[in-house]
């Protein structure tokens, strides 16, 4: 059970608090490269409670800024992105994706003093269909992570975005939560269903898996285990990774290339960013038939505020189109759509999830020790600035990645784990790093 306190600490993400501060010295994915079009409209973005806009200028680079002009708080949103800036529509003034000052349109040229005024903008890159904000001190900035997810080809990769109601860590501890699996999105579900040497099925055949943990330098890591075949152990491996970073097991580990990450918006809305290979792909089925419950995400229209991108159809307001007559007959919990499920029980802990209230099991050690993971390293950088490793060092990512695998029982999961990476057919090319 968490305190009040630590509560607050874990999910409070504006600039001046301290999970805020410490995610400012991260990398992070703020849209699809799609959505930016040179000299197009500017987009509205909020980021760690931080109301911005992005655009791409006439040359195709990237700006993110302040949504305020710098000289009376007009909304940069309304200006006119042409010839390689942004012109506030109010009084002219025009500024570059790095925010220097171009012109004072309304200031006689001997009174002009635009050396000395700078939009607040943010470090952008783009690699893998993603843009990318670093929100931090803007001198020094590190690299961008080596996630794998990132470095494969474009071509091989689905982005997906989704805004979440709800805080984002409660939203990232669904996906460190394995043993729901059994449940929510499987409940009715047997083994008498897949074919012969699908995996999923020891899922169904045993719902109370035991754990595994250990820190790493990107972040958490568990492995949870059951009795499978022959003697053999079905493991399911996942990891949480800095700042707000999940790699889930949703398939076997040889084709399980993806991220997600669950950026905070504000402290009630999060923007849940999946980069998933084309080869990785959860299970719809037992092979013979499908599962009831699975099905695709379905979206409302983009609009232009704040909180307008990428809202699902099926959200808290309509119950998230609960059919009780096909979950009284078919279903574990008549919603459609596995991801929608975790959706539905996320959000229905409130915007963001009183843990005061708890009362954990020892199926929730991959939580409570990413929490105090979280804590302790925040509370350092409190301290005395102490930075996590992966604050600036991109390789402590490199070669990190979930899956499903079986292997003796005997074997040590943190070497079997490292085994099946290594001999992995599928995998991300070397590249060079992002401008």
């Amino acid at each position: 059970m968490a305190t009040k306190r630590d509560n607050e600490i874990l999910t409070q993400t504006d600039a001046g608090t301290p999970m805020g501060d410490l995610m400012r010295h991260y990398w992070i994915p703020a849209a699809k490269s799609e959505e930016l079009v040179a000299d197009g409209d500017p987009v509205r973005l909020m980021l760690l409670g931080e109301k911005l806009i992005a655009f791409r200028d006439s040359s195709g680079r990237v700006g993110i800024m302040d949504h305020r002009c710098p000289h009376r708080c007009a909304s940069l949103f309304f200006g006119r992105n042409e010839e390689d800036g942004i012109r506030c529509v109010y009084h002219g003034w025009k500024f570059d994706v790095d925010g220097n000052c171009l012109d004072m349109a309304n200031v006689p040229p001997h009174q002009d003093f635009k050396h000395k005024v700078k939009a607040k903008a943010y470090k952008a890159a783009e690699r893998g269909g993603l843009i990318w904000v670093y929100m931090g001190a803007q001198e020094n900035v590190p690299p961008l992570p080596d996630l794998e997810a990132n470095l494969v080809p474009a071509e091989d990769m689905d982005i997906l975005f989704i805004q979440g109601e709800c805080n984002w860590l409660q939203s990232a501890e669904s996906e460190l939560d394995t043993s729901h699996l059994g449940f929510l999105h499987m409940g009715i579900t047997d083994d008498s269903g897949f074919v012969e040497g699908e995996i999923n099925r020891f899922i169904v055949a045993n719902r109370t898996p035991e754990y595994e943990f250990t820190e790493t330098d990107f972040g958490t890591m568990y492995g949870a285990y059951r009795p499978a075949d022959d003697g053999s152990t079905y493991w399911r491996v996942g990891q949480f990774l800095w700042p707000c970073w999940t790699m889930p097991p949703i398939c076997p580990i040889e084709n399980n290339i993806l991220a997600r990450a669950y950026v905070p918006i504000d402290d009630t809305h999060t923007m849940m960013v999946y980069m998933t290979h084309k080869k990785a792909r959860r299970p719809s089925s037992t092979g013979a038939r499908p599962i009831v419950g699975a099905g695709p995400w379905r979206f409302q229209p983009n609009t232009t505020d704040w909180h307008g991108r990428f809202r699902l159809a099926d959200n808290r307001a309509n119950d998230y189109s609960i059919d009780r007559d096909v979950q009284r007959s078919q279903s574990y919990t008549g919603i459609t759509g596995i991801n929608l499920q975790d959706r539905a029980v996320v959000e229905s802990m409130g915007e963001i999830e009183d843990r005061t209230f708890e009362h954990l099991a020892p199926s929730d050690i991959m939580i409570t020790q990413t929490r105090r993971h979280l804590l302790t390293a925040v509370k350092a950088f409190q301290k005395d600035g102490t930075l996590p490793k992966s604050a600036n060092d991109p390789s402590v990512y490199t070669n990190v990645r979930g899956g499903q695998f079986v292997y003796n029982s005997d074997a040590d999961w943190l070497q079997a784990h490292a085994d099946k990476v290594a001999t992995a057919p599928l995998k991300a090319p070397v590249q060079e790093a992002a401008e």
